[in-house]
């Protein structure tokens, strides 16, 4: 006996996942947690017999209802999941995966389109995070088609673009939760940062690398990943996220000067792993960097004048453009931040768990 769920099959961004509304999901935690898992197949290597695509960028899962807060559409709760582990972390946000909440929303009937565009203001469960999404909706559907291309997908799509509300402190007790823009922890000059991902910022040569190096090289040089996450494991403490061994953040980003025209170079691990482009957030946290002054990127980053900046953030396949308004009484604080994204329904359906995990809904 198998329990059906309902559910569509969504590209966010750079990642993918099933999306589910809340409802069709056990209200009890560890009884949804265990569903997650085996719906994406975890914890194996391949997730050969679940959803997931046997890499962290695609072990995630989208939960979405109608908001109840004031002047918000709707919540979302992102789900990270690790092919090889039995965990189900609800902490960090994933701006990926945020993409394709108003067109999940829109093509469920949660939401009605509002015209040739529709905006709504997104919650973000894991961190309080507020957000405005635009998506594209002629004649009342979500268009999937257009000329936006973002690198690490193929081909283009229609645009959807982001606007972040309060990312300063998602996670962390503020933007700089050392209090300070640069510390030297454990013997390496780091900026720690949460500009809506909790980030571990230092500069690659620091740690005998250019910062060009492809993954596969990062993915294999286990010395480098040892020190990495020796690294992490003493600047969580010193963000205050405590022992942070057995969670995914904060992230660890390498930086470089720009290769290719670009604002910097980076390298992000997620965090034991070398990301293939960058997160969405963890690239508006190097971007909040870049502008700061005194941080670890002075001397490498190509920031432009003036108070709204467009910082260009290279991974390995290509770049991720990132729009910043500084305060002008401030120029430390950052008011806003904007993005585009692209997303696609792949698929729509049930996925089948066993019964013995969940016989399901009365």
């Amino acid at each position: 006996m198998q329990t059906p769920i309902k559910t569509l099959f969504m590209r966010g961004g750079t990642s993918r996942g099933p999306f589910f509304r809340e409802a069709d999901l056990p209200a009890d935690i560890a009884s949804r947690d265990r569903v997650l898992l085996a719906v994406m197949g975890s914890p194996d290597k391949r997730q050969i017999d679940g959803l997931g695509g046997a890499n962290p960028l695609t072990s995630k899962v989208g939960i979405v209802r109608p908001s109840q807060t004031a002047g918000v559409d709707l919540d979302f709760l992102f789900a990270q999941l690790q092919p090889e582990k039995d965990s189900v972390d609800t902490t960090p946000n994933c701006g990926n995966m945020l993409a394709a909440v108003v067109p999940f929303a829109l093509e469920t009937g949660m939401v009605a389109a509002l015209g040739e565009t529709t905006t709504l203001r997104v919650l973000t469960l894991n961190t309080g995070m507020q957000c405005d999404i635009t998506v594209e909706t002629p004649g009342g559907r979500v268009n999937y088609a257009g000329a936006a291309h973002i690198d690490g997908v193929p081909g283009s799509s229609a645009p959807i673009t982001i606007n972040f509300l309060d990312t300063a402190g998602s996670v962390c007790s503020g933007l700089l939760p050392t209090g300070k823009v640069r510390d030297t922890i454990d013997g390496i000059e780091v900026t720690c940062i949460d500009n809506g991902m909790p980030l571990v910022i230092l500069r690659a040569a620091d740690v005998g690398c250019s910062g060009y190096e492809s993954v596969a090289e990062l993915n294999a040089d286990a010395p480098l990943k040892a020190r990495i996450e020796r690294l992490r494991l003493a600047c969580g403490e010193a963000m205050g996220l405590g022992d942070v061994s057995a969670k995914n953040y904060p992230k660890m980003t390498l930086v470089a000067p720009p290769q290719a025209g670009g604002s910097i170079a980076t390298r992000s691990f997620i965090p034991h792993v070398c990301h293939d482009a960058i997160g969405v957030l963890a690239a508006v946290t190097v971007g909040t960097a870049c502008v700061l002054n005194g941080s670890v990127t002075a001397g490498i980053a190509v920031v432009p004048a003036g108070h709204s900046k467009k910082i260009s953030v290279e991974h390995p396949t290509g770049e991720f453009s990132v729009e910043l308004e500084l305060d002008p009484e401030n120029p430390q604080n950052v008011r806003r931040a904007a993005l585009l994204r692209t997303a696609r329904l792949i698929m729509r359906g049930e996925v089948m768990v066993p019964a013995e995990v969940w016989p399901g809904k009365e």
